[in-house]
């Protein structure tokens, strides 16, 4: 589905030039990247009412953020409404971002969603940590809500751009090793392969996106592959694993990124696997502008998409449990 854009369109132009300007992965270093997403992130308004808690597990670390003014009281245990998380998974091309970035997003999804607390997750980065760090370290995060006795069915599993990548692969991982799956996740401009990056929006997006380009996620992959030797694995390439048995997937994409074609894909994919997808598409938006909802309609209005939709798996999941007792 296709929705239209409403922010003006010279508002627009002077976002996508701000965004050129501070986004340029392949001609910038990491640590230069990590100060501009930083910085960039303190710039804009935040959410009100907003409570933070860190984590700090044997296996990673991270934030719960829940947006309904209330004391979180994590520690140890997490007390969501109905005792349901969102397990988020932030961008930055496996080498930039954090919790902090991505409180704001955070919130506005606890918000959306009715209260469900999000937990972020503040995987290792590249170049200093390589593959499988990241990916270790977001299955990690998952397994530890689990001993916590969050059941796999209140989980919802999200991310953004890299960040939506690894929630696909952990969904992959967890079938594969026979583990309890979540509930569904939500991938906003997922990276569905990146070893053959050859989806069509890469070319004809080329001059659009304001984000990425086919040069910046060669770089990006390259930097989390590292020297690692031999043929790289398959999961880097979701896009052209087997789907079968996932959980519903929520997908959205914005009509100028050139991981337009990744989401459509994935999107075409996952439905012949047999599994639930909704795909949602925003005209004249890019990668992960649902990060910008302070002064995007289009990105509230994904997020509020974002969160009908995990109410909807959650109060299917909630009956279902009533159904089995």
């Amino acid at each position: 589905m296709l929705y239209p854009s409403s922010t003006p369109i010279e508002q627009l132009q002077a976002i996508t030039a701000y965004l050129k300007s501070n986004n340029n992965y392949s001609k910038r270093s990491v640590q230069d990247i990590r100060a501009a997403a930083l910085e960039s992130s303190r710039q804009l308004p935040l959410l009100e009412g907003v409570n933070v808690e860190p984590v700090e597990a044997e296996t990673f670390s991270g934030e719960w953020v829940r947006a309904d003014g209330e004391s979180l009281q994590c520690t140890g245990h997490p007390q969501p409404a109905d005792n349901k998380v969102i397990l988020y998974f932030h961008g930055g091309g496996f080498v930039s971002d954090s919790s902090e970035i991505y409180r704001d997003l955070a919130a506005r999804l606890s918000e959306a969603a009715g209260g469900i607390t999000v937990l972020t997750v503040e995987y290792r980065l590249a170049p200093e940590f390589c593959y499988p760090a990241a990916n270790e370290d977001c299955l990690a995060a998952y397994h530890w809500l689990l001993e916590r006795g969050v059941h796999a069915g209140n989980i919802i599993l999200c991310g953004d751009s890299i960040g939506a990548t690894l929630a696909l692969m952990t969904l992959i991982t967890l079938r594969e090793q026979g583990d309890r799956l979540p509930a569904a996740a939500c991938l906003l401009s997922p990276h569905a392969d990146l070893v053959h990056l050859d989806g069509e929006s890469y070319d004809s997006c080329a001059g659009t996106d304001p984000t990425g380009s086919r040069e910046a996620n060669q770089k990006i992959i390259l930097e989390y592959m590292g020297d690692f030797g031999g043929a790289w694995p398959a999961i880097l390439s979701p896009l052209r694993m087997d789907l079968r048995g996932l959980p519903p997937l929520l997908i959205q994409a914005g009509n100028h990124e050139v991981l337009l074609s990744d989401a459509e894909r994935l999107a075409e994919q996952g439905r012949a696997a047999g599994i639930t997808v909704e795909l949602q598409v925003w005209e004249n938006m890019w990668c992960a502008f649902q990060l910008m909802a302070a002064m995007l309609p289009e990105a509230q209005q994904a997020i509020g998409n974002i969160g009908s939709f995990i109410k909807r798996i959650a109060y299917q999941s909630t009956e279902s449990e009533q159904q089995t007792q």
